[in-house]
Formats: C-alpha cells, sequence, structure tokens
C-alpha cells in the first residue's frame, strides 16, 4: 500500500487492534519527477486490548444473573423491573436469581440487593446485617443510626407501606454507583409485603436502617437510584481524601 492510498488501516499494536479512519489534512511535496503526499490518521475508537479481544473470540461475555453488580448507566438499573409469576418463584430460574443475588451481596459485604442490580429486571430484593458487621459499627452510632442485626430476608413482588412519614438524614452509598456517596432523606418507619423464596405470603415492619435499606432497594425496582433523591451538595467521592495523598 502506498502513501497515497485512502483507505483505511487496522494496526495491530501491542495493545490490540485500533481503526484509524484517514483525517481530512493531506501534505503534499513535489520533485521534478513526483509527488510524494502523506496523511495523517486519528480516531476516537475507544482501544480494546489484545487480550480483551481473545477472551472475546474465546468465551462468550456473561449473560444476567451477573456475579458482578451492574454500574450505573446501565439501562437496567432505570427499567421498571416486572412482577414476578407467583407460581414460577420456587423454579430453577428464579432460584438462580435469589441465589446470585445472596451470593454477590456477601460477596461485597454489602447490605442490600435488588435482581436489576445483576442485569435481572425482576421486583426481587435481599437484605441482610450480620452482627459482624454490627460490631464494626460504634453504641453511638447504633443508636443514631438505628442498626440492628437483621437475618437473610427475600422478598418476591414486594409493596411498601410507609408508617412513620418523618423523614431523616443519613449518608448514603450503592454498589451501582461505586465509590460515591451521599445525604439522602428516608422515611423513619416502613411496611413491606410480599413473597419470601419459598412464594410464601410474608410482612414485615421496620425502623431505623433496616427501613432505609428496604426504601433504597424498593427504589431500584422501579428504577431511581438514590441519586435522585440526594442532597446535590453532599454528593461525595468517598475516596477523595487518598487522591490527594
Amino acid at each position: 500500500m502506498n502513501r497515497t492510498s485512502c483507505a483505511s488501516l487496522l494496526h495491530l499494536t501491542r495493545v490490540g487492534f485500533r481503526l484509524c479512519a484517514p483525517s481530512t489534512q493531506l501534505s503534499c511535496t513535489s520533485t521534478n519527477s513526483s509527488v510524494s503526499c502523506t496523511r495523517s490518521y486519528s480516531t476516537n475508537i475507544k482501544v480494546r486490548s489484545y487480550l480483551q479481544y481473545m477472551k472475546r473470540r474465546i468465551i462468550s461475555p456473561p449473560s444476567p444473573p451477573y456475579s458482578h453488580v451492574c454500574q450505573v448507566g446501565d439501562p437496567v438499573l432505570r427499567s421498571h423491573a416486572a412482577a414476578v409469576d407467583p407460581s414460577a418463584i420456587i423454579g430453577p430460574e428464579i432460584q438462580q436469581v435469589i441465589n446470585t443475588m445472596v451470593k454477590v451481596m456477601r460477596k461485597l459485604e454489602c447490605v442490600g440487593l435488588s435482581a436489576p442490580q445483576i442485569g435481572v429486571p425482576l421486583r426481587i430484593l435481599a437484605l441482610e446485617y450480620p452482627q459482624k458487621m454490627l460490631e464494626e459499627s460504634s453504641p453511638a452510632s447504633r443508636e443514631v443510626r438505628g442498626l440492628s442485626v437483621q437475618p437473610l430476608r427475600i422478598f418476591v413482588n414486594p409493596k411498601l407501606r410507609v408508617l412513620d412519614g418523618q423523614t431523616v438524614l443519613f449518608q448514603e452509598a450503592c454498589e451501582s454507583i461505586s465509590g460515591f456517596s451521599a445525604t439522602v432523606p428516608r422515611f423513619r418507619s416502613v411496611e413491606v409485603s410480599g413473597l419470601n423464596e419459598k412464594g410464601e405470603a410474608i410482612v414485615w415492619q421496620a425502623s431505623g436502617w433496616p427501613a432505609r435499606i428496604l426504601q433504597h432497594e424498593m427504589d431500584h425496582l422501579d428504577g431511581v437510584l438514590y441519586i435522585d433523591r440526594m442532597d446535590c451538595k453532599t454528593f461525595i467521592n468517598i475516596n477523595w481524601q487518598a487522591h490527594n495523598e
């Protein structure tokens, strides 16, 4: 291929394949016998590593339910989750979703998770506040925030009812907005009703931090994130200090 060719070039570099389309700039110099032209090439295409390229050629990309948490920007986090057919709850597909939710939640040591966060737009949420996590909090924090040990609870097709309309402000984070936090108002006390992982009807009243967890996860089922409810001036990168060191 000579230097005057206008064809796109495919370069194999050490970081992967990069498609470079020719720019509009053309620089030419002439002599008595010939004209020599060169073009500059540029691209805005994101480069994918050669390793990633080959991995996707050999291994198919993962599909929901994911073993990771979807991040803000993923359309599934802004969708209105669909109700689950009660007769399907004890079936293998819904059980796989529930088991994956619990596995991911415990792996990340978070206190709540919704099905949309693992890529499944269904109305399922899980919460758990283990003893170990409570012991890591100071007595003062436990009292102010209303922290308490909570066993694993699964809610399918949950419905929320506010018991105490007074709101309280506390800093809140989310695994789907990794690395950030903000102050969010939540109702002090709520009641949730729905079905458990066995398809049995359950009702639970919660106050303090468990009530906050419930409201946070219920929002996920309606495509709402805490950034939609936060005090914008309190939004922070939780590692901001480390960036200054």
